[in-house]
């Protein structure tokens, strides 16, 4: 069963994170972030890879594309937080994102 970090995971897991654009949601425990990308295809292109990774670990984001923009929140809904699993997704699409 996935739980909500505690705060000594949250301490440990965000700051690198944070450090790469991610931020703490100012209306609820999630994370944040808005990747820009070159053109529309490549929006598309990160999407489908990150899909195919949520559904992999059966997590699945919040997100919204225009053209070349993708704004992602990420929150486990069943634990009302973050957990380990929003930082896993978080660190591969930032690998994807490259």
């Amino acid at each position: 069963m996935t739980e909500k970090l505690a705060p000594a995971e949250r301490d440990s897991a965000l700051p690198p994170l944070l450090a790469t654009g991610w931020q703490i949601s100012s209306d609820r425990d999630a994370l944040e972030k808005t990747f820009v990308f070159n053109n529309f295809i490549e929006a598309f292109g990160f999407m489908s890879r990150a899909a195919i990774w949520a559904e992999k670990l059966n997590h699945h984001p919040e997100w919204f594309n225009v053209y070349k923009t993708v704004q992602v929140t990420l929150t486990t809904h069943d634990v009302d937080g973050l957990s380990d699993l929003d930082i896993k997704l978080a660190q591969k699409m930032d690998n994807l994102a490259g």
